[in-house]
C-alpha cells in the first residue's frame, strides 16, 4: 500500500487512528498496530506477510538467547544465526538472479553454450531491505550491549513492522524506539508537528518528485540524446529521487508522531553541502549511520592507518550500492562514492573543490553527485553509456523536454524544485506552531495533492521496492 494512495489516506490510516486511540486500550495498542502493519504491507501481496513474520521471529529469538547467554562463544553462535537469516533471505531474492546473470555470461565466455544456473526471476519483496536490516540490528546492540531485549514478542514484532518506516525507512534501530515501546506521550503538539510533516512530505511526492518525473523519464527513454536533453533529464531526476525519498521520510516521521513515536530525521538538505563526505551525513542519514556503524567500524574504520581507512571507506560505499539494487550500475555508483570519500579523506575530509568560493564548491559537489545519479537511475550499462554521450556533447545539443502540453508547467516545478533544495530550509527546520493560517494552509495543500491524484494515479515511491 503506497502513502500517497486513496486506500491509505481514506481506509486504513483513519481506520489505523480510531483503532489506536478510541479502541484499543494501552495493552493492546500494539498488537493493533501490528495487525494494521501487516495489512499494509499485505495489500502488495500478502504472501510475503509470512517472510516478515519470519525475520520477526528469528532475530526476537535470537536477541532473546544472545541476551541470556553467558558464554561469549554462545552469544556469537546467535548472532551468526541473526546475520545469516536475514542476510540469506535478503540475498537470495534480491541478488540470486544477478549472480547466476554474471556466472552465466563468464561460463558463456568459457565456451559454456546453455546457462549453467537458470535464472528464477524472483520478485523483491517490498521493503525488504530496510527491514532486514533493521531487525538485524536489535541482535547486534544485544550482542554489544547497546540494547536490551524487548519486553515481548509484540513489542518486537510492532518494532519491526510499523508500517509508516517499513517499506522505505528511515532504517529505526531498536535502542532508538525501546524506551517508546515501553512508554511514550500523546500530545497535540505532536500531533499537530506529525500531521504538518505528513502533509508537506506528500506534496513534496505528488506535487514535486511527480511533477518533474515526465521530465527524467523522457530523457532515459531516448535511444540517442543530445547535451541539453542530457542534461535536463539528469537534472529532474536528481530533484525527483530527492523530493520522493525525502517526502516519504517526512510522512513516515510525521505518521510516527501522530501515534507517539519520534523516529530519526533522515534528510538534511543534503544538495546544500560543500563535500561528498558532508553529503553522505545529509543524504539517507539513517542508512549512512547504519554502514558507518555496523560495517565500516567492523571492517576497521580508521584504526589501522590510512591506507587501510581508503579501503575501508570504498568498501563500505561498494557494498552500499549493492545493498540498493541487483545490477552492476549500483555497485559502481557505490564504487564511484567510495572513490570519492577515500580522496576527500586524503584531503582532510575537504571536499575536491575546497580552494572555490562557498556557492562553487556546493555546485562542484552537486555536479558529482548528479554524475552518481547517473549510474543510480540507468537501468544498464547500455543507458548509462547512451546518457554520457548525450552529457559529453558528442551528440551535439540536441532537444530538450518539449513545452507542449503540460510541459510548460513541469518545467516550472523544476525551476521551483532547484530554488527549494539551494535555498529553502528543510522540512525539519520548520518550527510547527498551531494556528489558524497553518490549519488553512495545510489543509488547502492536502486537497490540492488529492485533486493532482484525482488526475495522476499514485506512483510508487522510488525506494519502494529496494
Amino acid at each position: 500500500m503506497l502513502f500517497n494512495s486513496y486506500e491509505f489516506l481514506f481506509a486504513l490510516l483513519p481506520l489505523t487512528l480510531v483503532g489506536y486511540f478510541l479502541v484499543f486500550p494501552k495493552p493492546w495498542r500494539h498488537a493493533w498496530l501490528t495487525l494494521c502493519s501487516f495489512v499494509f504491507y499485505g495489500w502488495w501481496d500478502y504472501r510475503y506477510c509470512g517472510l516478515l513474520l519470519l525475520a520477526i521471529t528469528i532475530d526476537y529469538f535470537a536477541g532473546g538467547r544472545i541476551a541470556a547467554a553467558n558464554d561469549p562463544a554462545k552469544k556469537k553462535r546467535w548472532l551468526l544465526v541473526s546475520i545469516c537469516s536475514d542476510m540469506g533471505m535478503l540475498g537470495f531474492f534480491k541478488y540470486f538472479d544477478l549472480g547466476a546473470r554474471t556466472i552465466n555470461a563468464a561460463m558463456s565466455l568459457l565456451g559454456a553454450e546453455h546457462p549453467v544456473i537458470p535464472l528464477l526471476h524472483l520478485v523483491l519483496p517490498v521493503g525488504i531491505s530496510f527491514y532486514t536490516f533493521q531487525s538485524m540490528s536489535y541482535s547486534i546492540d544485544i550482542y554489544r550491549g547497546n540494547a536490551r531485549p524487548a519486553r515481548n514478542f509484540i513489542d518486537f514484532a510492532c518494532y519491526v513492522s510499523l508500517f509508516p518506516q517499513l517499506v522505505a525507512g528511515p532504517i529505526v534501530r531498536y535502542h532508538e524506539l525501546d524506551n517508546q515501546l515501553r512508554q511514550r506521550t500523546h500530545t497535540w503538539a505532536k500531533a499537530g508537528a506529525g500531521i504538518t510533516l505528513f502533509v508537506l512530505g506528500l506534496a513534496k511526492k505528488v506535487l514535486l518528485a511527480d511533477g518533474v518525473a515526465p521530465i527524467a523519464d523522457w530523457g532515459f527513454a531516448q535511444a540517442t540524446i543530445g547535451f541539453a536533453g542530457a542534461w535536463s533529464s539528469l537534472l529532474a531526476y536528481t530533484c525527483q529521487i530527492y523530493f520522493d525519498f525525502s517526502g516519504y521520510s517526512d510522512m513516515a516521521v510525521g505518521l510516527g508522531l501522530m501515534l507517539g513515536f519520534q523516529f530519526p530525521q533522515n534528510f538534511n538538505s543534503p544538495y546544500q553541502s560543500l563535500s561528498i563526505t558532508e553529503f553522505w551525513r545529509r543524504w539517507h542519514i539513517s542508512l549512512s549511520s547504519w554502514l558507518r556503524d555496523y560495517l565500516y567500524v567492523t571492517l576497521g574504520g580508521n584504526r589501522k592507518g590510512p591506507i587501510r581507512t581508503y579501503i575501508n571507506l570504498f568498501l563500505t560505499m561498494l557494498l552500499g550500492g549493492l545493498w540498493h539494487g541487483a545490477n552492476w550500475t549500483f555497485v559502481i555508483w557505490g564504487a564511484y562514492h567510495g572513490v570519492l570519500l577515500a580522496l576527500e579523506r586524503m584531503n582532510h575530509k575537504r571536499g575536491l573543490g575546497w580552494w572555490l568560493p562557498r556557492p562553487l564548491q556546493m555546485s562542484f559537489t552537486f555536479m558529482l553527485v548528479m554524475v552518481g545519479w547517473l549510474l543510480f537511475r540507468a537501468p544498464s550499462l547500455e543507458v548509462f553509456s547512451r546518457l554520457a554521450k548525450g552529457m559529453s556533447g558528442l551528440n551535439g545539443w540536441g532537444a530538450t523536454y518539449s513545452f507542449v502540453d503540460a510541459g510548460a508547467l513541469q518545467w516550472g516545478i523544476l525551476l521551483f524544485s532547484l530554488i527549494l533544495v539551494f535555498a529553502a530550509r528543510n522540512t525539519w527546520e520548520i518550527r510547527w506552531q498551531p494556528s489558524r493560517r497553518l490549519a488553512l494552509g495545510l489543509t488547502f495543500l492536502f486537497l490540492v495533492c488529492v485533486a493532482v491524484l484525482l488526475v495522476n494515479t499514485s506512483s510508487p515511491f522510488l525506494y519502494f521496492q529496494f
